[in-house]
C-alpha cells in the first residue's frame, strides 16, 4: 500500500462493517459491541489495550487487525519506542512467522508518522 494506506484502509473496514451490521443477526451486533468496549479504558488504559491488540493481532498474523492496530495506538499516543518493544513481544511469542507481519507493521508505522 502507499503512504495513503490509512484512508484507505479506515473507509473499505466502515464500508464493510455497514454492510455487515446491515444484515447481522444480534449475536454478531453483540460481539461487535463487545469487541469495541473491550479496548476502552477501565483498569488498564486504552493505551496498554491497543498494544496488547497489536502484540496478539501480530502473533495471530491477521495483517488488517495490525494495520487497525497500530492506528489506534498512534492515536492513543504510542511512541516509536513502545511500537517496537510491543512488535518484539510479538516476535518472541508468535516466533519467526511473525517477521513478515513485523516487516509489515514496520513499513506502516514509518508512514503513520510521530504521534501526535
Amino acid at each position: 500500500m502507499t503512504e495513503n494506506w490509512e484512508k484507505g484502509f479506515g473507509e473499505e473496514r466502515s464500508r464493510l462493517n455497514e454492510i455487515v451490521l446491515a444484515n447481522a443477526p444480534l449475536g454478531i451486533k453483540r460481539f461487535f459491541a463487545l469487541d469495541e468496549q473491550a479496548y476502552e479504558a477501565g483498569a488498564l488504559p486504552a493505551k496498554t489495550k491497543e498494544l496488547l491488540g497489536l502484540v496478539a493481532s501480530m502473533a495471530l498474523r491477521c495483517d488488517e487487525c495490525i494495520s487497525y492496530h497500530l492506528i489506534r495506538c498512534r492515536e492513543e499516543g504510542v511512541t516509536r519506542e513502545e511500537f517496537y518493544e510491543a512488535f518484539n513481544v510479538a516476535l518472541v511469542v508468535g516466533g519467526s512467522i511473525v517477521i513478515p507481519h513485523l516487516r509489515l507493521a514496520a513499513e506502516r508505522l514509518d508512514t503513520l508518522g510521530e504521534t501526535p
